[in-house]
């Protein structure tokens, strides 16, 4: 047996959570891009005699190594070409500030505070700040070689060179990650098919969710730039709404305890070849007989779905997610009004804009040498869509220390010069292949990259490695006391605002299926929604577990209600697919008691941290098919009331 740590030296679960790394696999082709797009640049100033330049533009192949996680090419574009626009606006007010006291202070602040406040708009947007408010610090920070154009210049083409190497097989493999992206839905939802009946149901069941969240944002994000015109588009865009009904029929099978047939999963399989490789011929599913109504669902859904899928034109689709796409110029004038009217965003911005003003301020008034690097780890701790600032501050540190371990044996022991280039084309690799890991094994990776092409700007060599372990500590402090200990918010869960958000749209769902003529197309939006929603809240949830006690205990205490309230939204899909199948219909009182009985749990969890008083009565009548939704919403229920 391994031996048992004593209690007193058994490391807390929350900090057992943070250093434990995440299990994805590596992407291999951005591997190669990132040794190829950072140690070329590099290379090519070493031979021109301006190792300086070479170096700047390694810097921007950094930043669009960072960016370069999207699978869709058309999502590449945007994720590495727009924030380097921005990278290039951060590096020019950087430099033309540089070594101008607080002139530099107030620009670099006012520069946080935008950063900031774009950062909820999404992901591009996220990285777009990032690498606006990163290169104005590098700029106002480092003195830049050349004219005030050049730096910005550079940077900018070592991003772009990662961009176009991401962009070299999209001719011949044009529309494969869509493709693949869906297929792969549909092996989820055959894993899920699978899982009926077993205790792997709920873990299958998100996974389906996440995959099919990939698939749609790809799917869409790629479609709004057709405008519905690609017959592609359309025709994947139809198959991946034809897999709603057999999603919607797996609650059913689950909640009857039944297990399907193993031709059932193979046919669902068999039509993610399909997708996957774009046959439209005929498919033999060799389903089993269906022997009721919940079979009868499944069987149904399937040759649907088979037919959908071998159909090369199907009929315009709408989405089953969120409506139709906006055009691009509509999205941003509304991204635009959030970010001005949001007080989440002036939130996050004034956050940021704080902590980078203490920093600039602090190494202003005290001569800290290369004292950029404060508010560097500032920008990467304290962004307030990238999760806990507690974490990111502690994983930022340890990372750092690992980081510099490394980076010490490299500038003390390999000379200047040309062999700078092949230690590149070793690290590089390892920041593509150590993020998906978690954030300090990215740290980890990115720190003795950045120190070797700041030597190569500075020649400071092994006396570097000290102040930048001192001035990341000195930025973890800032960024936890102004950024997190200031701010309630940051510090306080905020599971159950959102858990209490999903149980009133959760009412919602329970209207839109039973109340009335539902519509399909309504029906499968809600409940896409919702379960997006639930996912984002188990997102909320891990985060808050790595934060230290009480938080920590307190968002812990929510999981159960979690899991209460995906399984009522099961249990309301499972009904809905019952009656479409001939089953009597719940009464219209039956649907109202529920719905009330949900609002009156979204009301007590927002006022309380448990409901404190249930009013509406929980009984119905026996055998109808809301039963097993009032079962699940009494067990919400008493989880949530303290008694």
């Amino acid at each position: 047996m391994p031996r048992q740590l004593p209690i007193g030296l058994t490391p807390p679960d929350w900090l057992v959570r943070n250093l434990r790394p995440q299990q994805a696999p590596v992407n291999w082709p951005a591997v190669a891009r990132a040794a190829l797009a950072m140690a070329l640049p590099l290379a090519i100033g070493l031979a021109a005699g301006r190792p300086a330049y070479g170096a700047l533009a390694s810097m921007g192949a950094l930043s669009g190594v960072i960016g370069d996680t999207a699978d869709a090419y058309r999502m590449r574009i945007l994720n590495i070409a727009i924030p380097q626009l921005f990278g290039a606006i951060g590096v020019t007010i950087g430099s033309l500030v540089f070594g101008q006291g607080w002139v530099t202070v107030a620009a670099v602040t006012g520069v946080a505070l935008v950063s900031g406040m774009i950062s909820s708009i999404g992901a591009v947007a996220s990285v777009s700040g990032l690498l606006l408010l990163l290169n104005a610090v590098v700029g106002a920070g480092l003195p830049m070689p050349g004219s005030w154009w050049l730096a910005p210049l550079l940077m900018s083409g070592g991003g772009l060179l990662v961009l176009a190497l991401a962009l070299l097989a999209w001719p011949l493999r044009s529309g494969v990650p869509e493709r693949t992206a869906v297929a792969g839905t549909y092996r989820t939802v055959a894993r899920l098919l699978a899982a009926c009946g077993t205790p792997a149901y709920d873990d299958a069941r998100l996974a389906v969710t996440l995959s099919l969240n990939q698939s749609y944002d790809l799917v869409l994000a790629r479609r709004a730039r057709h405008h519905g015109r690609s017959p592609d588009l359309v025709r994947l865009l139809a198959q991946l709404n034809a897999v709603t009904p057999v999603v919607e029929a797996a609650p059913a099978v689950h909640q009857a305890g039944q297990q399907l047939a193993d031709e059932i999963p193979a046919a669902v399989r068999h039509l993610a070849d399909a997708v996957e490789t774009g046959y439209s011929g005929p498919i033999g599913l060799h389903l089993p007989v269906p022997a009721n109504e919940t079979s009868r669902a499944v069987d149904h859904a399937l040759r649907h779905a088979a037919a959908v899928v071998t159909d090369r034109n199907p009929r315009q689709p709408g989405d089953d997610r969120t409506g139709g796409p906006a055009p691009l110029r509509v999205r941003a004038v509304r991204a635009a009004r959030g970010v001005v009217l949001s007080p989440a965003s002036w939130r996050y911005g004034l956050r940021l804009a704080l902590c980078i003003g203490i920093a600039q301020a602090l190494v202003s008034l005290i001569a800290v040498p290369r004292s950029y690097w404060v508010a560097l780890t500032i920008t990467f701790v304290l962004k307030p869509d990238f999760g806990s600032v507690f974490s990111r501050a502690l994983l930022r540190a340890l990372g750092t220390v690992a980081g510099l371990v490394v980076a010490v044996g490299v500038l003390a022991v390999v000379p200047r010069g040309w062999w700078d280039v092949p230690v590149i084309l070793l690290l590089a690799p390892l920041i593509p292949a150590f993020t998906p890991r978690g954030y300090g094994y990215q740290t980890a990776a990115i720190t003795p990259v950045i120190l070797l092409l700041s030597d190569v700007l500075n020649h400071q060599g092994t006396g570097l490695l000290v102040p930048r372990l001192v001035d990341s500590l000195i930025g973890c402090a800032i960024a936890l006391v102004a950024g997190y200990l200031l701010w309630p918010e940051s510090w306080h869960t905020r599971v159950g605002d959102r858990l209490a958000d999903a149980v009133a749209d959760t009412a919602g769902y329970v209207e839109c299926a039973f109340g009335g003529e539902p519509d399909p197309a309504e029906r499968a939006r809600m409940r896409r929604r919702l379960y997006r929603d639930l996912s984002a809240i188990r997102t909320e949830f891990q985060r808050a577990l790595t934060e230290p006690p009480p938080t920590g205990r307190r968002a812990a205490a929510w999981w159960p209600l979690v899991v209460a309230v995906e399984r009522i939204v099961d249990a309301t899909t499972a009904a809905r697919v019952r009656v479409k199948q001939g089953a009597p219909p719940p009464s219209s009182g039956e649907v109202t008691q529920v719905t009330l009985q949900l609002r009156e749990l979204s009301a007590g969890l927002r006022e309380t941290d448990v409901l404190v008083e249930v009013r509406t009565d929980l009984t119905g009548p026996s055998g109808s098919v809301l039963e097993p939704v009032r079962q699940e919403v009494a067990a919400a229920r008493a989880i949530a009331s303290p008694h």
